[in-house]
């Protein structure tokens, strides 16, 4: 079996989302997945704010779909996604840093987002599991303590 370095597949398949390259298989997350994962949470409604799904926990946005406008492309240049991207709020900026430094073949950011604690997050490369951490996560950034501290008591492990 040939192994193929980081360094040779960054070079000559940079079209190709990075996900696919390093042994993950993309889920190929779409719209309606999220709608599942937010489903299954308390409290969520979801509306439209500028023609984009946005959703919200007692009208607290937690995640949304947030589309690269022209500023958007022009500043990440040819690092510009073009699958669907997903806005999602992090517990802090600390989160927000340490997902972007971990995977940036999934979680980016752009100027307008500096000093807010939400990371943009590329639905075409995210695992399953992976979408569905960071929803319930950015759910609970959002959810009034005793909300988020009664759905965590119900469902998530107790080293959460």
């Amino acid at each position: 079996m040939m192994l193929i370095s980081d360094a040779f597949v960054r070079n000559r398949c940079a079209s190709l989302p990075w996900a696919l390259l390093v042994g993950r298989v993309a889920a190929m997350a779409d719209w309606e997945d999220v709608r599942g994962i937010v489903a299954e949470l308390p409290e969520v409604t979801e509306s439209t704010t500028r023609g984009n799904l946005f959703w919200r926990v007692r009208g607290k946005g937690f995640v949304w779909e947030r589309p690269l406008r022209a500023k958007d492309r022009a500043e990440l240049g040819a690092d510009a996604p073009e699958g669907p991207i997903l806005g999602a709020r992090t517990e802090s900026l600390h989160v927000k840093d340490a997902l972007i430094a971990s995977e940036p073949e999934i979680y980016f950011t752009i100027t307008h987002f500096d000093g807010y604690s939400a990371v943009l997050v590329r639905l075409d490369v995210i695992g399953a599991d992976e979408l569905r951490e960071l929803i319930v996560e950015a759910w609970l950034a959002k959810a009034p303590p005793r909300l988020a501290r009664e759905y965590a008591d119900a469902h998530l492990p107790d080293d959460h």
